[in-house]
């Protein structure tokens, strides 16, 4: 075992050169894709470039039970934060004030619009079944058979899987449905839960005589989705245990209009939701439910009442602040607590329901109370004050490498230079890529990790210089002198990306800024000194200055204590003299 390790340690000592062009290279391409992107400098927080400050109120409806507690606004909050946050590095802050307001800070950069969109869609979510439906302006269109996965024209199919129902089978009268298949918890239901096709308008029942269902079937009538302001009024005011009118978008982009009976399933008895993709049956993108012990018997009580249905009152439709965000139809019960829908999604829209459904449902009505431009002024100067700081420190710690090592100091500036161009250019790609902003505490991190990539540095020189000691030449030490320093580097290293780690999972705004720099420039000190100090080493070991010993190369061995070798030298034995009696 000994042979081949020494063999592919030569090799490498050989062509540090490789290792030289590979971090080039990839620093080139880095650069290239933040030219490409537009965006050249790193985007900044809210306490550095300014924002939007928006202001939500607490309220509750009428009808609704939830009350303004602080259980209530720090489940909100944790929403909030996931919407806005996204991945958690976006820098928007959502914290309390007082006992029913909740400040969502939005740093300039970002898109605040969208931003203010989910934070506004504070509404609850719920599961109400479909009475009746049609393409908004447009007459109505014949109702497809019940066993219809797709019509023509009609929007992408849905199903839902009952996973935790082993007995569950398709429909065997759905030949366009895909077929059930197996998987570690059962027989999938394929086709148990789909979208309705292109729904049609059927007139939802009404008792003779009632006035108030007469009325709403007008207003259906009247109902034209394509306008905003109508949109935002309908369903205004509807309590949960009412019929109300909604709108939603068709696959096609087109609006549709629908009449939904009560809430049967509340969003809060959605226990979890994720975009998949689906390898075994073939559906691609799908968003899997699963519901709490009280909303599975909620929805296996609607799905098995449903499925007894004709189209479209066979559908239930997944209702976000009136809006109809999915519309599935049910062909049999779904119980054992978890379902999927599937159909023609991508990663995107899978992802866009999925978030919908984990996080729609909102403990507590919120509406905006107040929205603020924030300036930067105050940020800019403290970050002056730190890029000074920063400075300062960086210019000691530079002056210490020159006196203390020399001619090794040049190697270590070279490296943390190439440190400094990876972090730029990385932080650079993050904000368009997963909405990074960069903010003090941010900035302190980078500043902190100053020290942790010079001591890299230190511990590799500190190896070699004591094999010279050992009174070894500067090639051989170098080699003999990396397995040790990176031994160390790399468990130095692991200490802080897992602290970095722990402080990021949990903590949130600002000080996730300064946990995600900091674990991100531990990462890039050791693939610099990986790929960069150690092969520059390699190198310059082979040239006169560093491998002669040079008194300003900071490797003299006369410098570091080395002590000459003896010489043996014969003796030359003094006559005897010769004593007299």
């Amino acid at each position: 075992m000994a042979a081949p390790k020494k063999g592919r340690s030569a090799s490498a000592q050989s062509k540090p050169g490789r290792s030289l062009a590979l971090i080039l290279i990839a620093i080139v391409g880095l650069t290239a894709g933040m030219f490409a992107t537009g965006d050249t400098t790193p985007r900044l927080g809210i306490d550095l470039a300014g924002g939007t400050s928006i202001t939500l109120r607490a309220e509750t409806e009428p009808g609704q039970g939830s009350a303004i507690n602080k259980t209530n606004m720090d489940t909100a909050v944790e929403i909030m934060n996931r919407r806005v946050n996204g991945l958690g590095v976006s820098e928007a802050e959502v914290q309390t004030e007082g006992s029913r307001n909740i400040i969502v800070n939005i740093p300039k950069g970002t898109d605040s619009k969208e931003a203010r969109a989910q934070v506004g869609t504070t509404a609850k979510l719920y599961f109400r079944p479909v009475l009746s439906t049609e393409p908004s302006g447009q007459a109505a269109t014949p109702t497809p058979s019940a066993g219809m996965s797709t019509a023509p024209g009609g929007k992408p199919t849905e199903k839902a899987t009952d996973k935790g129902n082993p007995s569950a089978s398709a429909s065997p009268s759905d030949s366009t449905g895909p077929s059930a298949s197996s998987t570690t918890q059962g027989r999938a239901a394929s086709g148990a839960l789909k979208a309705d096709a292109s729904p049609s308008a059927s007139t939802p029942p009404s008792p003779s005589g009632d006035a108030a269902a007469g009325k709403l079937q007008q207003q259906y009538t009247k109902l034209d989705c394509t306008k905003e302001k109508v949109r935002a009024d309908t369903g205004k005011g509807t309590k949960p245990s009412d019929t109300t009118l909604a709108c939603g978008k068709n696959a096609q982009g087109q609006w549709q209009k629908y009449i939904l009976g009560p809430a049967e399933v509340d969003g809060t008895d959605v226990k979890k939701a994720q975009a998949v993709f689906s390898t075994q049956t073939g559906a691609g993108w799908t968003v899997t439910m699963n519901f709490t012990g009280k909303g599975s018997d909620k929805f296996a009580s609607i799905t098995g009442k449903l499925a007894k249905n004709q189209s479209p009152q066979n559908q239930f439709a997944i209702v976000l602040d009136g809006e109809v965000v999915s519309d599935p139809y049910v062909r049999q019960a779904l119980t054992g607590g978890s379902a999927e829908i599937s159909g023609n999604f991508d990663q995107e829209s899978a992802q866009s329901l999925a978030n919908m459904l984990s996080y729609g449902a909102l403990p507590l009505t919120f509406k905006e109370d107040s929205v603020s431009t924030v300036s930067p002024a105050l940020g800019t100067d403290q970050l002056q004050a730190g890029l000074i700081a920063g400075a300062i420190g960086l210019a000691l710690v530079v002056l210490y490498l020159v006196i203390y090592y020399r001619g090794l100091a040049l190697i270590a500036v070279a490296s943390l230079l190439v440190s400094a161009a990876l972090t730029y250019v990385i932080m650079s790609l993050l904000g368009p890529a997963i909405g990074f902003a960069l903010n003090l505490p941010a900035v302190c991190g980078a500043i902190v990790a100053i020290g942790i990539t010079a001591d890299s540095f230190i511990v590799y020189f500190e190896r070699v210089r004591d094999e010279i000691r050992e009174g070894r030449t500067l090639r051989p030490a170098v080699e003999r002198a990396w397995p040790r320093a990176r031994r160390t580097i790399l468990v130095s290293d692991f200490v802080s990306f897992l602290a970095a780690a722990v402080l990021f999972v949990v903590t949130v705004g600002k000080v996730q800024g300064f946990a995600f720099t900091l674990g991100l420039t531990t990462l890039l000190d050791v693939v610099v000194v990986f790929l960069f100090t150690k092969p520059l080493l390699t190198i310059l070991a082979r040239g006169k200055f560093f491998g002669g010993g040079h008194s300003w190369s900071g490797l003299d061995p006369k410098r570091l204590g080395v002590q000459p070798p003896l010489r043996r030298t014969r003796r030359t034995s003094a006559p005897l003299e010769t004593k007299e009696a």
